[in-house]
């Protein structure tokens, strides 16, 4: 083979290998490839963060309706609020109750909010209380 790189009959071989423009193309195609997967994952811990507030939250507003109905409570009428914290989590619970239909029974809706942001519903349960106060035993 010649000594400057010529193939047969005189003819220039391309050399092998990428140049320098293609490498770097392909470096800017990984590197915004790598941007959306770090976007992507950002929203995915946000997502998260705020699913497990709500599972707090949830358990907060079914823990308020569980113990009205354990202690066979008859609630007044009206709203009350209250701190419902849940591990580190601080958060506040409104207890709305209503008279129904029915003079036995009233209705409770339990609203949990952020303790920073009380215009945020993070969980919402309603539940109904039968007065076992004037069942006779």
């Amino acid at each position: 083979m010649p000594a400057n790189g010529s193939g047969k009959g005189g003819i220039a071989t391309p050399a092998a290998g990428f140049t320098l423009i293609e490498v770097l193309v392909a470096l800017a195609i990984i590197a915004i490839a790598l941007i959306a997967a770090l976007k992507a994952s950002a929203a995915l811990i946000d997502t998260n963060s705020g699913l497990h507030r709500r599972l707090l939250a949830t358990w907060s507003a079914d823990n308020d309706l569980a113990n009205l109905h354990l202690t066979r409570a008859w609630p007044d009428l009206g709203t009350r609020n209250f701190e419902c914290d849940q591990g580190d989590v601080a958060l506040a619970c409104e207890e709305e109750v209503t008279a129904t239909a029915n003079p036995g029974f009233r209705r409770v809706v339990v609203r949990v909010h952020d303790a920073q942001q009380l215009d945020a519903t993070l969980a919402e349960l309603v539940g109904l209380l039968n007065n076992e106060t004037a069942r006779p035993l």
